[in-house]
């Protein structure tokens, strides 16, 4: 079975040993990982984990809760971190406006500049979006121009409306542990309405534990396997048709895997 990840964080130090958990998660058959970056810090560590596991590959991008920490510069720093052979993505980058600090000005600036750096890399996109469903449709519908390369909508847990316009944009999802939790029945009805060549595997590790790790720190790419049983349930297909198209969709979007 060929298992993905395309969206986990192995920065923090939460993991002890990271040869044992790489380790661990070839045993258990997960043959792809995206590690991804949220500010130029993790960003640079992620660039050094895909030059020695084979298995790796990364993400650049700038956070939109990390902004306080933005320095003139940092885009620039992104684009040099991103050139590297093992990056296929720009990210983590979006809109964040669950804080009531947020500075929604800023995102979008940073996002919107983040969206012209993956257009000009020939990259796609990886995206944070929450507590902001309406702003970021219009964002990206506005600039749908920069989207050629292809985006995710990461740990997807919009509407299936907002989906449905999504989708339209060429938009790929990725779904993780929340996923398989009984009462995380808006997700599944996205999961449920999608066309299977837009759905992709993720756990968000550290966070995001399935239903069988619940209260569990760190979450590990290790989980993917039950969440993808999850989604073959609800989209009624073997594990292993889900495990293929997973495994086709991800190479799809990101071409430098």
């Amino acid at each position: 079975m060929n298992y993905i990840d395309v969206h986990c964080h192995l920065d923090g130090g939460h993991y002890g040993d990271l040869t044992a958990l790489f380790t661990a998660l070839r045993q258990a058959q997960i043959k792809k990982l995206i590690v991804v970056g949220v500010d130029v810090e993790t960003s640079e560590f992620c660039r050094s984990l895909a030059k020695v596991h084979d298995i790796c590959r990364f993400a650049a991008g700038i956070h939109p809760t990390e902004l306080k920490n933005y320095r003139d510069g940092d885009l620039e720093k992104i684009a040099e971190i991103a050139s590297d052979e093992n990056c296929v993505a720009i990210g983590e980058i979006g809109l964040d406006y669950h804080y009531p600090d947020t500075d929604k000005p800023l995102q979008r600036r940073i996002f919107t500049g983040q969206l012209q750096l993956a257009h000009r890399l020939g990259l796609p996109v990886q995206i944070h979006s929450r507590d902001c469903a309406e702003d970021m449709l219009a964002l990206l519908k506005e600039h749908s121009a920069l989207l050629s390369n292809g985006a995710l909508m990461h740990c997807y847990s919009h509407s299936p409306e907002i989906a449905a316009q999504l989708l339209k944009l060429g938009v790929y999802f990725s779904f993780g542990g929340t996923s398989t939790y009984s009462g995380s029945k808006k997700v599944k009805r996205v999961i449920a309405s999608l066309p299977p060549d837009r759905i992709l595997t993720e756990t968000d590790s550290p966070y995001l534990p399935p239903k069988s790790l619940a209260g569990h720190f760190p979450n590990t790419p290790a989980s993917i396997p039950e969440i993808l049983l999850n989604i073959a349930h609800i989209r009624g297909v073997t594990e292993e048709e889900a495990a293929q198209t997973v495994w086709a969709n991800a190479h799809k979007l990101f071409k430098k895997l």
